[in-house]
């Protein structure tokens, strides 16, 4: 199902995709998945840092348009439709993407975003590593097959369980928005107990007594970025300026977070109304394992592993082959 997706909407995008070239874009549209992981976009919508940029590049007034959903799939339609132009996306959406559309939409990252680790949390007593998992034990992640919390889950399947038994505990999964697991979690009341999250809401279901972690994407990955800036090169390639409006916001609201966390932490709760406290946010900013950075980190890891798998039929040579050459001296891997 993970290959026919993406190859279906990438057929059906490519028939419509000719046309005339277009002078830079007066509407620039960025897209995003809910969670702590994207806290320099949110930033960079509180402040509205893309039109400032785009104002001090020559530009004019270009309107920014933001559209937040429940997790890759449909970041993926967006994104292949031109229903977005950008796109947070975890690295194996887009290294998928990647292969999968060479030599036609060409789709890459311009940048990283940030490092943490993302937690597999269970409020099941019995269950302690992945062995312990038997046929009823369901987890929810946001998208199963492709995003980034069922691929650290595979690596971790594949070498916990051997080489071949890395998709042992797909059938486990279910696709299922960062909120909704939460509640879902915190509320004790479905079959689902466990929930391969991210933060701010691992933080929270860690917070209530009997959930507890199984699983930190950093032990099967090491530390790795959780999502890039990525576009495709009929974007990229007819708005210079637009891609630089969006690089220089981005790194304005890198560096912004590391300036003053509690302002974040605010914009975090003022653009998304998260429920959980300033405080704690500022604490998570804190948290040494997480590190809001443009660095592209863990790419060419997971694309060996899906090109072990058969998920992509080409394997990059290096970590630059998946992103434009606007992130190629960020030093990464």
């Amino acid at each position: 199902m993970r290959r026919s997706i993406i190859a279906a909407t990438a057929i059906a995008v490519l028939a419509g995709s000719a046309g005339p070239a277009r002078a830079e874009a007066a509407v620039i549209r960025g897209g995003l998945q809910y969670g702590f992981s994207y806290l320099q976009l949110i930033l960079m919508q509180d402040q509205r840092l893309i039109e400032k940029h785009a104002r001090e590049a020559g530009m004019g007034e270009v309107k920014v348009e933001w559209l937040t959903l429940s997790g890759p799939a449909p970041l993926t339609d967006a994104l292949l439709s031109g229903s977005i132009d950008f796109a947070a996306m975890g690295l194996p959406n887009m290294i998928t993407l990647w292969a999968k559309t060479r030599g036609t939409l060409d789709v890459r990252a311009i940048s990283g975003m940030n490092a943490h680790p993302l937690f597999l949390v269970t409020r099941n007593p019995r269950l302690h590593a992945l062995q312990d998992y038997g046929p009823d034990d369901r987890i929810a992640m946001p998208s199963v097959k492709i995003s980034m919390q069922a691929i650290a889950l595979e690596i971790a399947s594949s070498q916990m369980f051997g080489a071949a038994e890395w998709a042992r505990l797909d059938p486990l999964t279910v696709s299922m928005a960062h909120p909704d697991a939460a509640a879902v979690l915190l509320s004790g009341g479905t079959d689902i107990g466990s929930h391969f999250s991210a933060p701010p809401f691992q933080g929270r279901e860690l917070a209530q007594p009997g959930i507890h972690t199984v699983l930190s994407s950093y032990d099967a990955i090491g530390p790795h970025s959780v999502s890039a800036i990525t576009t495709t090169a009929r974007f990229h390639d007819q708005n210079p300026k637009a891609i630089a409006a969006i690089l220089g916001a981005l790194e304005d609201a890198t560096q912004w977070i590391r300036r003053d966390k509690r302002f974040a932490a605010e914009a975090y709760v003022r653009v998304t109304h998260d429920k959980t406290p300033v405080d704690a946010l500022v604490a998570m900013i804190d948290d040494p394992d997480i590190d809001f950075t443009r660095r592209p980190q863990g790419a060419q890891k997971i694309a060996d592993f899906l090109h072990r798998i058969g998920v992509i039929k080409l394997r990059p040579e290096s970590w630059k082959d998946l992103y434009f050459a606007d992130a190629h001296a960020l030093d990464g891997n």
